[in-house]
């Protein structure tokens, strides 16, 4: 009873601490680009550290199975880490580094949404509108679409706060990047490119766990193949070694905050929860990570806040809470299915103690 009590304490906790990683690691790495730090020389050099984070839970948890992959297996990783490192968190941040914290915050909250919209396309998930679940999966993405709408083409009137603004406005403003990067259309583009190589990431995830099933083994290739890719492509895009040179500056601050907590801590920690409460009770947090970048971005970068901004994140955040109840329920029902088939198996198919083994997986970074 009591180490249930803890649980019920602790999960939440580190999933509101998950989320605060994901806020700093917005918030630091805007900072970053707009001192002019490349976002591949940032993508490197993350993924370098987010490795040998990673790399000491491999040999604690998983250094009976860990292996050297073969050549089909390095092709499931390597392309693993071009979804998930160069499309997927690139055109993040080129995205971020066009517009702002806050907008950007609304498209991370529409992976979980683009990911069922192209799996259901290409017919690795059903949407079945007879059964409740499926209604509300569709209504919740059709209100996460018109909030990202509203957010994207509609401004209105601009809003009033309590709290201080321009904190850092100074800072950001001295070393800012060329105006070209804050074209808010072609940051748009970045970003919704972001959600669809997320979206393409987790499909491949899932038959990389297939073929190679070491979950930090996987993390930690992951991770160093990405980092590899990161280099060749910023080396081709800016060959300059004043680029990749690093000082004790918020741009290293940046690299190791975003390879240790968001690579590292927080993929332990959304591993633990996903394991104990199921894939869908990591993204029930979201909502804080978007209220509270909304007014830290506001605070320390001076972002104006328009009415047209939180009526679309409004609209994001009710659609995506009524797509992870659909989705939830669908689990639960998928989950009951896969029971009462093992309860009519022979108990030796089954899992180590005659039960149904039912694997459920989850992002590990958050991205961003």
């Amino acid at each position: 009873m009591a180490m249930f009590a803890m649980e019920s304490v602790m999960l939440p906790a580190s999933m509101v601490l998950v989320q605060l990683f994901s806020i700093l690691l917005v918030l630091l790495s805007k900072l970053a680009l707009n001192t002019g730090m490349r976002p591949f020389v940032l993508l490197a050099y993350r993924n370098l550290i987010g490795a040998a984070v990673i790399a000491p839970l491999t040999f604690v948890f998983e250094r009976k199975k860990a292996k050297i992959p073969n050549l089909i297996e390095w092709g499931w990783i390597s392309m693993n880490a071009t979804s998930g490192v160069i499309l997927a968190m690139g055109l993040y941040y080129y995205g971020l580094r066009g517009t702002n914290a806050t907008y950007s915050v609304v498209f991370l909250n529409l992976i979980p949404i683009v990911t069922s919209v192209v799996a259901i396309l290409l017919r690795a998930e059903k949407l079945v509108f007879r059964k409740w679940h499926g209604k509300m999966k569709f209504l919740g993405i059709v209100t996460c679409v018109g909030g990202t709408m509203v957010v994207s083409l509609y401004k209105g009137k601009m809003l009033h706060h309590p709290w201080p603004t321009h904190l850092l406005r100074s800072h950001t403003q001295a070393a800012a990047a060329p105006a070209a990067h804050h074209n808010m259309v072609i940051g748009t583009l970045f970003l919704c490119g972001s959600c669809l190589g997320y979206a393409f990431w987790f499909i491949i995830q899932v038959k990389l766990a297939k073929v190679f099933p070491s979950r930090y083994w996987v993390a930690t290739l992951t991770c160093l193949s990405g980092s590899l890719q990161a280099f060749v492509i910023g080396i081709l895009i800016d060959p300059h070694t004043s680029a990749w040179r690093l000082k004790w500056d918020l741009q290293l601050l940046t690299i190791v905050y975003s390879g240790v907590f968001n690579t590292g801590v927080a993929l332990v920690l959304m591993s633990w929860a996903v394991k104990r409460r199921g894939p869908i009770y990591p993204s029930m947090f979201n909502s804080l990570a978007m209220v509270a970048t909304v007014i830290m971005d506001s605070t320390l970068l001076g972002t104006s806040i328009f009415l047209g901004s939180m009526i679309g994140t409004v609209l994001v955040i009710v659609g995506l809470y009524a797509f992870l109840w659909g989705k939830g329920k669908e689990l639960q029902e998928a989950i009951s299915l896969t029971k009462n088939a093992g309860e009519n198996e022979d108990p030796g198919d089954g899992g180590e103690h005659g039960e149904p083994v039912l694997e459920v997986r989850h992002r590990g970074d958050e991205i961003a």
